[in-house]
């Protein structure tokens, strides 16, 4: 039985070898054609929209996952299935649900592999590639970027940031100090800040306003020390997107995020999906089982390739939906993010056993 474990762990392989092969192509060209969008003559080259594409790659192989699950265990069992060997391998007293059990374990090993690959390759390489879109953009003096990137507050002083220079120093830092009756008591804009230490910054061409009794004053200073609402974390690392982050770097951040003061939905969202992720995967590679042992010889595998993209299409773009609800309504994380994929593996654990009754 053994021999047959391996050997359908081996066509189950080779089934996300050529779906990742099928996949990863076509999305790498959709994510470069996106960057080529970006592209502009005085900032960022289609050389360096190359470089992201290639660096964001893990990020892509892992955000296919579940569709790489899908389609691999379509074509890994639905070739057997063509050849009669699953057939032939049921003779010898291998259910369908014990098939199904050799592919949810290679569907455990594949999203342990990812579930690596995020931590340690994808997440690195994604931050890698956002600060060279990031000093590229920076470079174009027609991009304007709108909005300010960073926001912080304690108690009743809040501040902000436009952006960061090429040495990771703070630029365009506005600084508002409000009263208990949330009436604006002191304005500070400085165009650029030093960060001398991890709690202390020095502003630079600071501009003050302040509000008394009806009467405004204003003050221009060449240096202000400030202390930083930022102490406990990388300003680079703050600037990364949500998804970018591994594990660790989301808990830290979460923990700053409510520290601060500041809405955390988004990135504990970030932090829940990397378990519904692989969830997700290990539900699509248990519906694999019915495509592989429903009508062997007709629709074709082409068929059933098709009829899986369309369901896994439809999977992903739920998930998605789902998930921006829950960041839209502020939903409780671990129930959006989890229930979807716990929900699909259950429908996908009675499938697999009502089609073991059956056959």
């Amino acid at each position: 039985m053994k021999i047959f474990s391996r050997y359908l762990l081996r066509h189950i392989f080779i089934g996300f070898a050529a779906a990742a092969g099928l996949l990863l192509p076509l999305f790498t060209t959709f994510n470069l054609i996106n960057e080529l969008d970006d592209v502009s003559p005085g900032g960022y080259r289609w050389t360096q929209a190359v470089i992201v594409v290639l660096m964001t790659l893990p990020r892509t192989l892992i955000d296919l996952g579940p569709f790489i699950a899908l389609l691999g265990g379509i074509i890994g069992l639905g070739q057997l299935s063509k050849s009669m060997e699953l057939t032939a391998i049921r003779t010898t007293g291998f259910s369908i649900f014990r098939i199904a059990m050799v592919a949810l374990c290679a569907g455990l090993m594949l999203t342990f592999a990812l579930s690596a690959t995020d931590e340690w390759i994808a997440s690195p390489l994604q931050q890698q590639a956002v600060q060279i879109k990031n000093r590229a953009d920076a470079l174009d003096g027609s991009n304007d970027v709108a909005g300010n990137i960073l926001w912080a507050r304690r108690d009743n002083e809040f501040v902000t940031i436009k952006s960061l220079d090429e040495q990771n120093q703070p630029a365009g830092i506005e600084l508002f100090y409000y009263r208990p009756d949330r009436s604006l008591e002191t304005y500070i804009y400085a165009q650029t800040a030093t960060i001398s230490d991890s709690r202390t910054w020095v502003l630079h061409g600071v501009n003050q306003k302040k509000w008394l009794n009806g009467k405004e004053t204003i003050e221009t200073t060449a240096n202000l020390p400030w202390q930083s609402l930022f102490a406990d974390m990388s300003l680079l690392e703050l600037t990364m997107p949500s998804n970018s982050f591994s594990i660790t770097q989301l808990g830290h951040y979460i923990a700053w995020l409510k520290k601060t003061d500041q809405p955390s939905i988004e990135f504990k969202l970030a932090l829940w999906q990397k378990l519904g992720y692989p969830l997700l995967t290990l539900a699509m590679i248990l519906l694999a089982i019915p495509f592989a042992f429903s009508a062997p010889r007709s629709p074709g595998l082409g068929s059933r390739l098709a009829v899986g993209v369309v369901v896994g299409l439809l999977t992903y773009v739920s998930y998605q939906i789902i998930i921006n609800l829950g960041l839209l309504f502020s939903l409780n994380a671990q129930l959006t993010t989890l229930a979807p994929p716990v929900f699909l593996l259950v429908v996908a654990l009675i499938l697999v056993y009502r089609f073991d009754r059956q056959h």
